[in-house]
């Protein structure tokens, strides 16, 4: 006869987790609330990262479904999954990691005048930003930083390649990276210019892995990207995450 014991389960999933970190750190994890916004390539690794180290309450926000574009890096995204909103997969997964897991799904395109409301809805503890557009990135980046929520950003991670070159740095200090600089500019015209923690990579950016489309929403340009670096970026965004909380 097997025995099933949900509650011997859920303590031992953590064993390996508090023998690094310990009880009072585990704790304070389970406490904590960590808003993800942008659930793709980079999001989604930061995301499940942030679950597995058993922080208790997560809030993810993307709107858009899985496309076959998206399988050689994401993590939601598989043959089975194609046309299905991207953060409903998470969601069934993380619910199986994490079956004690407090999670609140918001599968919408998150718009300007919707950040302020999102902001003011919960006790955020941190903010994980990866977004890829431009304005909803930078008014998430700018009424977070106003209302003095714990934020860490994701710079670009496209048509790059050598993952010893990725780094966090302070937003005005990066260099070599295009998202950071069309941040910083929008930043400026909104009189925003505080520190701003975020990952980056100071490769150069390879010209012949970026495409112009016209034919895809919110975006002007498709880069080239290969399977581990999102998952990289993803990984420093939580890491940077667990530590501060």
């Amino acid at each position: 006869m097997i025995s099933n014991n949900n509650n011997s389960n859920n303590k031992e999933w953590q064993q390996r987790t508090e023998l690094l970190l310990g009880e009072e750190k585990m704790q304070r994890l389970k406490n904590a609330h960590v808003l993800i916004v942008g659930v793709g390539g980079v999001g989604a690794y930061a995301a499940e990262m942030i679950c597995r180290a058993g922080v208790g309450n997560i809030t993810i926000v993307d709107a858009d479904t899985v496309q076959p574009s998206n399988i050689n890096r994401q993590l939601p995204a598989t043959h089975s999954a194609i046309g299905r909103p991207k953060a409903e997969v998470l969601a069934e997964r993380f619910k199986d990691i994490n079956p004690e897991l407090n999670l609140n799904v918001l599968p919408v395109y998150l718009k300007d005048e919707a950040i302020p409301q999102l902001l003011d809805s919960n006790d955020f503890d941190f903010i994980i930003d990866a977004i890829d557009t431009i304005a909803p990135k930078c008014y998430l980046i700018y009424n977070a930083l106003q209302r003095g929520i714990k934020i860490v950003s994701s710079m670009g991670a496209g048509a790059k390649k050598d993952i010893t070159q990725v780094k966090f740095a302070d937003l005005w200090e990066t260099y070599h990276c295009g998202l950071s600089k069309a941040v910083r500019k929008r930043l400026q015209k909104m009189g925003m210019k505080r520190k701003l923690p975020v990952v980056f990579s100071t490769e150069q950016a390879d010209p012949n892995a970026v495409l112009l489309i016209d034919d895809e929403k919110n975006k002007k340009s498709t880069t080239g990207t290969v399977s581990y670096m999102p998952a990289v970026f993803g990984c420093y965004l939580a890491e940077y995450v667990l530590r501060k909380l």
